[in-house]
């Protein structure tokens, strides 16, 4: 799946799923979450519209224990970078996305 097909199931996403998905996009791996936490700097700094969310682990997916381990992680975690948020999935909000991974590529 794609983050335009993301896009077209529902306009506002939690950012785990996005987070994952644009990782995908990129060849990256998701399950970083250092790497995470930059991304949600990334959109902050960008000034992306982000709501607070809390993910519970079954909604991560509890079938796909690796998503599930990281949204745990991400709870444990202190820095407010690692929250997870929702993000409308607008065409700015896809661009940012995407420069991310253009960014850290270069």
């Amino acid at each position: 799946m794609t983050l335009a097909d993301l896009r077209k199931r529902v306009i506002f996403q939690n950012s785990v799923d996005v987070w994952i998905e644009s990782c995908q996009e990129a060849g990256a791996d998701w399950d970083n979450i250092p790497e995470y936490t930059r991304f949600i700097s990334h959109l902050k700094e960008n000034r992306l519209n982000l709501r607070a969310f809390n993910l519970c682990a079954h909604e991560a997916g509890a079938t796909e224990k690796k998503k599930t381990d990281f949204a745990e992680a991400l709870r444990a975690t202190n820095d407010p970078n690692a929250a997870v948020h929702t993000i409308k999935l607008n065409d700015a909000a896809l661009d940012t996305i995407q420069k991310f991974h253009q960014q850290r590529a270069t």
